[in-house]
């Protein structure tokens, strides 16, 4: 009998430190049995009250029972951003700051530094920088590479991740690690964001081509497009043979927009179509009347950091045959992204349908396939004094080239020469 009390004794005084440091049993299987009650019978869907009552409890607990104080609108924020990435890589929370951020870049205009960007070989390349930019005046020069974005390392950051890195508030400062020249040569350079107006088009002649470089689809994209082949057909007047059209690096953007070019280039036909979840909201978009280019051949390329809005263009053009295209396999992001404003705390983008080419083909995961597989090559011609060609460009140039001499008239004085023969 004594043994049996002194056995209690001693278990008691073991038990008692560990009351003291709350770490009993009891209130653990109190818990439990409280989950249990009620719970959701294995293999039924929870209904929406049961959800919101099951994430009011687990909220509580986190804000209540967490070791350091907890934020709640942070707390907030973090389970509607759970909520969304879980979904797919597209969809996700936009807070304030970058749901402001995502307004001004579709309206082409934000806070940055002023630079055309590719990722090459791991690091960000700058492509040009933007005219009376702060990249312009502090001398960055096209073929410089950014190492470090705010002391950041960028190896094998996405092109999207470096333009979300580099953009911000006006007036924040942006420090940047340069490396230039083939001798590595690091530098650093502090920039001032300031208000952006990145020219969404550019535009050039090449010999008796039109050239225009689509760099993104914003609301600026159709009136520079239109001014663009104004300017082309006035600078070359007849001898104009056909376009290149450049969507290389363009990661997309509005969808509205990339429609507008399409049609600016199809008299007639379906341009793309976009399927959700409910059968009834299948949406169809057609081309109208008109076309900018008057018929003339038109050559598109395309790499693999051409997606979303720049994929619906060359799926468009390629499957109404109205343009051939170059280049690499596109990115694969065929998906519509529906932003919604969250009562004054922010937004969702979330994935609400996904867009198909007018054959019927899925973009998603799968992008584009280029009628002429062309790998991007920079190549040195003899006697051009070490300037480097682009060679998708050129292949372009020759395929315009080649398709106006079978496609032009026959003059007058051609005919009559071959009624002679």
């Amino acid at each position: 009998m004594n043994r049996t009390r002194t056995a209690l004794a001693a278990s008691l005084l073991l038990f008692s430190p560990l009351q003291a440091m709350g770490q009993t049993v009891e209130p653990a299987a109190t818990v439990q049995a409280s989950a249990d009650h009620g719970a959701v019978p294995a293999g039924r869907e929870m209904s929406r009250a049961e959800a919101l009552t099951l994430f009011n409890s687990a909220f509580s607990q986190f804000r209540n029972g967490f070791v350091d104080r907890v934020d709640a609108d942070k707390l907030i924020e973090a389970a509607i951003g759970g909520l969304l990435t879980s979904l797919d890589p597209h969809s996700k929370y936009l807070n304030p700051d970058k749901y402001a951020e995502n307004k001004a870049q579709n309206s082409g205009e934000f806070g940055g530094v002023g630079v055309e960007m590719a990722v090459e070989n791991g690091l960000v390349k700058v492509l040009t920088p933007i005219e009376d930019s702060p990249a312009f005046r502090a001398g960055v020069l096209p073929g410089d590479f950014f190492t470090h974005i705010n002391g950041e390392p960028v190896r094998g950051v996405t092109l999207v991740e470096a333009m979300e890195r580099m953009r911000g508030s006006i007036g924040t400062p942006l420090r940047l690690t340069i490396q230039r020249g083939s001798g590595g040569q690091s530098f650093d350079l502090t920039l001032m964001r300031e208000l952006v107006k990145s020219p969404a088009v550019r535009w050039r002649t090449e010999g008796t081509v039109g050239y225009v470089k689509i760099g993104g689809f914003t609301q600026q994209t159709q009136p520079g497009l239109e001014k663009a082949m104004a300017g082309i057909a006035a600078e070359l007047g007849p001898r104009l043979t056909g376009y290149v059209l450049d969507l290389r690096d363009n990661p997309g953007g509005l969808v509205k927009q990339a429609i507008s070019v399409c049609d600016s280039f199809l008299d007639q036909g379906e341009i793309v179509s976009t399927r959700g979840r409910d059968p009834d909201s299948a949406r169809h978009y057609f081309a109208t009347p008109g076309d900018l280019a008057h018929g003339k051949p038109i050559v598109l390329i395309v790499n693999g950091r051409s997606a979303s809005a720049s994929e619906i263009v060359a799926g468009a053009l390629q499957d109404q045959r109205r343009a051939v295209v170059l280049g690499t396999q596109t990115f694969g992001k065929g998906s519509v992204q529906t932003i919604t404003p969250l009562s004054n705390r922010g937004a969702t983008r979330m994935t609400t349908a996904r867009y198909y080419t007018p054959s019927g083909r899925s973009i998603q995961a799968l992008g584009i396939t280029p009628d002429m597989t062309v790998e991007q090559a920079r190549v040195t011609l003899a006697g051009d004094h070490g300037q480097e060609g682009d060679y998708q460009l050129t292949r372009a140039l020759d395929i315009v080239r080649g398709a106006a001499v079978f496609t032009a008239p026959v003059s007058a004085t051609a005919q009559q020469a071959q009624l002679v023969q």
